[in-house]
């Protein structure tokens, strides 16, 4: 893919000198580069689902053995579901 990237002229001439003195392309000191950045890159911070709870004393006692599926079906009944 092509992009456009601006830097500074005396950052590019830097790096010109050193693509020519390892005998590589332009591109492929940018390749190198983001790829360093990305290796040192810490991962963001994983999703927490907060805790949220309603005032209670949780399942009714009908359902507090009951399965997921009978759950489920009482929470979408009459909606379609």
């Amino acid at each position: 893919m092509k992009t456009t990237v601006e830097i500074s002229d005396s950052l590019l001439r830097q790096v010109r000198k050193v693509a020519e003195r390892e005998g590589v392309t332009l591109r492929a000191l940018v390749e190198r580069g983001l790829h360093r950045v990305l290796a040192e890159t810490k991962p963001g911070r994983p999703f927490k689902l907060r805790r949220v709870t309603f005032k209670g004393k949780g399942l009714q006692a009908a359902l507090r053995d009951a399965s997921w599926d009978r759950i489920r079906a009482l929470a979408y009944e009459d909606r379609g579901g």
